[in-house]
């Protein structure tokens, strides 16, 4: 249990608290943003998207299947095979709760005004 002291007046936790774990690297959270904005994508549409290798995104996707975020579908289009990703309800839903974290930590950002 926090004490009020850590916990700050009445505000509770800190959002990074909300802050997904898996979604900390850049490359993942590059992914599922892609995701999250279609309802699936080819594998070479994410990989070229997100400017990263065939084995990269490969590695990347298997840890975010692990984590039940992404499923993976193969098929074919004419005779070449094809990969299709797509964003699990868990996976938008932490993604949804990581940004939310991300924009309470950043807050408001204050007027700048540059120099004339």
């Amino acid at each position: 249990m926090m004490s009020e002291a850590l916990v700050g007046a009445g505000q509770g936790p800190h959002p990074r608290h909300d802050l997904a774990p898996l979604l900390a690297s850049a490359v993942r959270l590059s992914i599922v943003a892609a995701l999250a904005a279609v309802e699936k994508a080819e594998f070479a549409y994410v990989r070229d998207l997100v400017e990263i290798t065939d084995s990269a995104l490969s590695k990347q996707v298997s840890r975010l299947e692990q984590a039940d975020w992404v499923t993976v579908e193969k098929g074919q289009v004419g005779r070449r095979p094809r990969t299709w990703l797509r964003l699990t309800e868990d996976g938008a839903d932490a993604y949804r709760r990581h940004l939310a974290a991300l924009t309470a930590i950043a807050g408001p950002l204050p007027h700048v005004q540059r120099p004339r």
